[in-house]
């Protein structure tokens, strides 16, 4: 029987298509917080109470994936035909927008936890936020070129903050806010 792990990785080295770095590179670090933030994405959708939710979820989840192979590519020609698009930002900021728009927004802090999918779409929001600093980082160190990753990423955690609260509001609570109530 054949064995699932190959052992390649076991000396701190991982394998990008076309190179082998270390896995504390940060090339490695974001695809790895990437593959992280799709995993905690796919927590969100599985909770989800919505099916709008759920759709939009599993097609943000397939950007990361296409973006991840972007990134694991050495070669900008062969990463060419997974790249993240201005059609692909676009999106993101059209379903925060049309969201947005028939889901009351507080404009205090709020605080996470009123819904279980609310919660667990938070939880997605703030690793992708750390996605995108540690993509912020590997960009500047010239890890990969296409900036639209970055802006992706950005618009990724306002969509997920809105759906955040269109779950709260699915689930029929009110977020409570970081200001709370002077009456109680």
């Amino acid at each position: 029987m054949a064995s699932f792990y190959t052992g390649r990785g076991d000396a701190g080295y991982t394998d990008l298509l076309g190179a082998r770095i270390l896995k504390s590179d940060p090339h490695a670090e974001l695809i790895g917080t990437l593959d992280e933030s799709t995993s905690q994405i796919g927590l969100a959708r599985a909770q989800a109470g919505s099916g709008t939710t759920r759709d939009i979820l599993e097609s943000i989840q397939r950007d990361l994936y296409k973006m991840m192979a972007e990134l694991a590519f050495v070669s900008d020609d062969l990463a060419a035909a997974y790249r993240t698009t201005s059609e692909d930002l676009g999106r993101v900021g059209e379903l925060t927008d049309q969201l947005a728009a028939d889901v009351p927004l507080a404009r205090e802090f709020i605080l996470p936890g009123d819904s279980l999918p609310g919660a667990a779409l938070d939880v997605a929001r703030a690793v992708v936020r750390r996605a995108e600093r540690v993509a912020v980082g590997a960009y500047n160190a010239d890890a990969f070129g296409n900036e639209l990753i970055l802006a992706y990423l950005n618009r990724l955690s306002s969509l997920l903050f809105v759906l955040a609260r269109f779950e709260d509001q699915v689930a029929g609570v009110e977020p409570k806010t970081a200001k709370g109530d002077d009456s109680q």
